[in-house]
């Protein structure tokens, strides 16, 4: 056997294993403080959360009515009520409301018990529209439709217009996003820290629901079309509101 080739091929591998050591030290020497950097970071954050409210006013008036008619057959009550609905649709048209559309048409018998006997004394039928106009508007044609056939009036809602909407919520969103700010702001200068920089936005939401409607009773049918003045409709405010979450390091 030649001892100086195995000696060699001894010395080969040892000189091999040092070098893999070694830059496995350089790795590792390399990767930990990054590491620990990306960790120090990662935990190192405020996160805060801005709210904002805007209220504007309400200049629209969301409306839902119809016409309610009873028949001896269910032809009858249903021609009939086609007949009004047609004409309080038509005027409807005329006063160039927007957003004009059917929200329900039912046909349904009558019944009558008489000696725990059930028996159909005539049918009963509907046809419901909403539309929307301004409310400065609203109470001469509430009047108006009453007039041209309309039997009921089921609720009533204000809403602000689309474009307010929209500058609003643009407002809000601007106001919770400095609200979340400050209070970050507010909370590191207590603890003499330093916010460095926003690491992640997160808008939650900028909404502007609709006050409920409000129903109108059917006692008021009646009034409606009788009085001479038009009836008052008065708006109210609809409130935008924006939550803007920010995650500060530090």
């Amino acid at each position: 056997m030649n001892t100086n080739a195995v000696f060699g091929s001894q010395l080969n591998a040892l000189n091999l294993w040092k070098f893999l050591s070694l830059t496995l030290l350089v790795c590792v020497s390399f990767t930990q403080p990054a590491l620990a950097q990306q960790k120090e970071r990662m935990l190192r954050t405020l996160t805060v959360n801005g709210r904002a409210m805007e209220a504007i006013p309400t200049t629209l008036s969301q409306v839902s009515l119809g016409v309610e008619v009873q028949g001896k057959t269910a032809q009858q009550a249903q021609q009939e009520a086609a007949r009004r609905s047609s004409a309080v649709v038509a005027l409807l048209k005329s006063r160039n409301v927007e957003k004009l559309q059917t929200t329900g048409i039912t046909l349904n018998p009558i019944y009558n018990y008489d000696n725990k006997v059930q028996r159909i004394t005539g049918y009963a039928a509907s046809n419901v529209v909403s539309f929307r106009i301004p409310t400065d508007r609203a109470g001469t044609l509430l009047d108006e439709a009453v007039k041209a056939g309309a039997t009921q009036i089921s609720g009533i809602s204000f809403v602000a217009s689309d474009e307010a909407i929209a500058l609003a919520r643009q407002q809000a969103l601007k106001e919770a996003t400095q609200d979340a700010q400050q209070q970050a702001q507010a909370v590191l200068s207590v603890l003499g820290l330093q916010s460095k920089e926003v690491v992640s936005i997160e808008v939650n939401g900028a909404s502007a629901p609709p006050p409920p409607p409000r129903p109108v009773a059917r006692a008021e049918y009646g009034k409606l079309a009788a009085q001479d003045a038009s009836t008052p409709i008065v708006g109210g405010e609809q409130q935008v509101e924006a939550v803007v979450t920010l995650q500060i390091s530090y």
